[in-house]
């Protein structure tokens, strides 16, 4: 089939090396504008177009492809038969998605209906999900809401963050499409019309979010960590800077210790972390990142910035 990719992080550069090795004629490649990053502030391209390059495929990075008259003058000469998207970042916009013979399909990371929305797996963990998986859908003008074409679910492991959870679930994704575009281009695809009753939202996360409260119990904010490790990460006050956490492990004990408070750091364990104290029960953190620092372990932490038991970490 003649194809056509949209995508932007490495996820989505994952699923470009897959369609890569199908075989299938990939005719463009569309990525997201580069951005400045880094403390040079120099820009850097995406990684979809990265791969791009490597494998010697057509890119561009329209600022917008809503009312760009060039750019969809240009994709509809293309004669495309379908145009895949995986994590492009951007709403495709509807005089679009006619233009393919079989439309545009999408690889979404949640079991649709559910977790509609930017942000599938890192609500999952927020709410403390223990199944999510991959979804192939074609894309109509509601958002992740049109028929599905393939789902698999996959169980969510205790301690698996964000990221791992992501890359696993599009190397799922990646193993399926195979099948389905095959399908799609004998026409013998099931569309199995999404189920409105039973769709839940994932809005895009915000910055503010990332703030730990430590009345909280140890569960819910474990799943914190591990769900906004990507972005915006989680974060406590130390001595009035900045702590990211970037992981940690629960305990299950009941409530605080007897004179205990909640944020207390209560141990320094050698060669892990150090453990504090939540509003019910307790969480050992294994890796923070200290403002303007490097990441590294909570016990190295406690070590070199002098963390004793007793002190309080704020939210």
């Amino acid at each position: 089939m003649r194809l056509a990719f949209f995508g932007t992080p490495e996820i989505a550069a994952t699923v470009l090396r897959c369609l890569h090795r199908l075989g299938h004629d990939l005719v463009l490649v569309v990525s997201q504008p580069d951005k400045p990053k880094g403390r040079g502030q120099q820009l850097m391209a995406t990684p979809v177009k990265q791969a791009a390059l490597e494998l010697g495929l057509l890119c561009q990075q329209p600022e917008t492809i809503k009312n760009n008259r060039e750019f969809q003058q240009s994709f509809s000469e293309l004669n495309l038969d379908l145009v895949v998207v995986a994590a492009y970042g951007k709403i495709i916009p509807p005089d679009l998605l006619s233009l393919p013979q079989h439309g545009f399909i999408n690889l979404h990371a949640s079991l649709l209906p559910k977790y509609r929305g930017a942000a599938p797996v890192q609500w999952a963990l927020l709410n403390g999900e223990k199944a999510t998986g991959m979804t192939i859908f074609k894309i109509i003008e509601q958002l992740d809401a049109g028929p599905i074409i393939d789902q698999a679910a996959v169980e969510i492991g205790d301690d698996e963050d964000a990221g791992q959870l992501l890359a696993r679930l599009f190397q799922l994704g990646c193993g399926r499409l195979e099948n389905c575009l095959a399908a799609i281009n004998n026409n013998s695809a099931k569309y199995i019309v999404q189920d409105e009753s039973l769709a839940t939202l994932a809005p895009t996360l915000k910055k503010e979010m990332g703030k730990i409260n430590w009345q909280k119990s140890a569960r819910e904010i474990h799943n914190q960590i591990r769900g906004l490790v990507l972005w915006p990460t989680a974060y406590a006050e130390w001595q009035e800077k900045r702590l990211k956490i970037l992981k940690a492990r629960p305990f299950a004990s009941p409530l605080l210790t007897k004179n205990g408070r909640a944020g207390l750091v209560e141990e320094v364990v050698r060669g892990e972390g150090f453990i504090v104290q939540c509003g019910q029960g307790k969480i050992e953190i294994l890796e923070v990142q200290p403002e303007s620092g490097r990441p590294m372990s909570g016990y190295n932490f406690a070590i070199g910035h002098k963390l004793i038991p007793g002190e309080t970490l704020l939210k």
